[in-house]
């Protein structure tokens, strides 16, 4: 028996052009599914309890909270695998210290 589950991704960033562009490249994938985008971690959390993503990518400079204190407050609650996606490169320990699995920058 072959099961075909497809790994559901949330993508949070603050720019609808890098959502887009994330999403459009991450969606090239068969075996992956972009259930949903997120502006901000408010936003984020409540895509979270709606479509229960398997993987998250996330921003770490966004209005309202930044992306370490997410990963700090999610962790706990929703532990699920998320890839930090950013350009400040000098917060790799940081975001990898508070539960991020990878760290890619843009």
């Amino acid at each position: 028996m072959k099961f075909n589950k497809k790994v559901k991704v949330l993508i949070v960033d603050d720019s609808i052009v890098y959502r887009r562009f994330l999403s459009k490249a991450i969606s090239a994938d068969p075996g992956i599914e972009v259930v949903a985008t997120a502006k901000d971690p408010y936003d984020a959390r409540d895509k979270i309890i709606e479509y229960g993503p398997d993987v998250m990518t996330l921003d770490l400079e966004m209005p309202k909270m930044n992306g370490i204190e997410f990963l700090q407050k999610l962790m706990p609650q929703y532990p699920l695998p998320v890839v930090v996606i950013s350009s400040m490169s000098k917060s790799i320990f940081d975001a990898l210290n508070a539960g991020a699995v990878d760290f890619i920058t843009k």
